[in-house]
């Protein structure tokens, strides 16, 4: 199977040309209008992708998780894993960058605002999935108790983000802009900006979870193969391995 280290191959110094583009016209993009520190209000060209991008990540560590628990295949697990890792990263990003928004927009680092608190919630789901896999010591029940985490948690992640907040009786107590994108209230360089970071995000953090499926595969086969050195009568306790996925795999 494919480990995904074929779709993407773009140069090292195009990536870099793009960031700093995208770095020149983060401080270009004007003052937003409408925010109680204008200038500060940029913070949202780095909160959105963030957003956009664990949500992206979400889905894709259900669905490798999914994918793991029918048809059996380590490389699965690897996939889950890695794009839980990424998304959790890009999950603390948003956050960051939220509560940096609400001490310039609402003067309080934080007001328990109920998008908030419902993120925060995503958020300890999302960390709760490597305490589950902490939980166990042995390889197959360790992947398999994360993987049906991840799969069962997935519906209470989407409703926390998509849902909750946007219930009538929630709505209407929350500081938090509603509908922001949805309703095109971004200025066309505010759009820009935020529609540029994300794909720059993408490009980022696929490199972020290429990497770590390349590191699970690697240390799995150099288990494989200290598991199959021969003991001390000569014989190989090749019983107790499992076959690794290669790299190419």
């Amino acid at each position: 199977m494919n480990n995904g280290s074929g779709l993407l191959h773009i140069p090292k110094w195009l990536l870099m040309l793009a960031i700093a583009a995208m770095t020149v016209f983060y401080f270009a993009v004007p003052p937003a209008v409408g925010f109680m520190e204008p200038e500060l209000a940029r913070v949202v060209l780095f909160h959105l992708p963030c957003a956009f991008g664990c949500t992206v990540y979400v889905l894709l560590a259900a669905g490798f998780s999914l994918a793991y628990l029918v048809k059996k295949e380590t490389i699965w697990e690897h996939r889950a894993a890695a794009a839980s890792a990424v998304s959790l990263v890009l999950a603390i990003g948003t956050m960051t960058t939220g509560i940096l928004f609400s001490k310039v927009q609402w003067g309080e680092w934080w007001h328990w605002d109920p998008k908030q608190t419902a993120f925060l919630i995503v958020l300890l789901l999302l960390a709760a999935y490597f305490m589950v896999r902490m939980a166990f010591d042995e390889t197959v029940a360790k992947a398999r108790a994360a993987a049906a985490y991840s799969v069962v948690t997935l519906l209470p992640v989407l409703f926390l983000i998509f849902v909750f907040p946007r219930l009538p009786g929630v709505s209407e107590k929350s500081l938090h802009p509603q509908d922001t994108v949805q309703s095109g209230k971004f200025s066309p360089e505010y759009k820009a900006g935020y529609l540029g970071l994300f794909a720059l995000l993408l490009l980022f953090s696929t490199w972020l979870y290429r990497m770590h499926v390349k590191i699970a595969v690697l240390e799995e086969k150099d288990k494989f193969d200290d598991g199959n050195l021969e003991t001390s009568d000569g014989s190989t306790p090749s019983s107790r391995v499992v076959r690794p996925v290669s790299l190419r795999e």
